[in-house]
């Protein structure tokens, strides 16, 4: 739901990057500076031995960390190759500070997982 011209905006700070099936993008506990928006194939969320969700095509993973600084809540691993576009925190911020309708979409996003967590 983000105009055409903010993900223009967005792409142009995000550095794409790639992981393998099987790989760690991130693990519980670790300092989180950037999220990721999946570009392709899907990644699991976990913690430890436990699902939470899989997130793929255009969702996105690890915004919690940047917004309340504390380290990362679960584990992210590569379920099918998947080509990631990675945003670091003071890029996070300069698009939101700038930008209501991403704000929004991110405000929005976190309340539908906290939802979907306590139901």
């Amino acid at each position: 739901s983000i105009p055409s011209e903010d993900l223009s905006r967005i792409a142009q700070i995000a550095e794409e990057v790639h992981f393998d099936s099987g790989e760690s993008i991130f693990k519980a506990g670790e300092f989180g500076d950037s999220m990721y928006i999946i570009m392709n194939g899907s990644v699991k969320i976990h913690l430890e031995d436990q699902p939470i969700a899989t997130l793929d095509k255009g969702e996105c993973l690890g915004e919690m960390a940047l917004l309340d600084q504390d380290p990362r809540s679960a584990d992210a691993t590569v379920e099918e190759n998947v080509i990631l576009l990675k945003i670091s925190g003071d890029a996070f911020y300069e698009i939101m500070s700038g930008n209501m309708d991403i704000m929004q979409g991110i405000v929005k996003l976190l309340t539908s997982r906290l939802r979907s967590a306590i139901q």
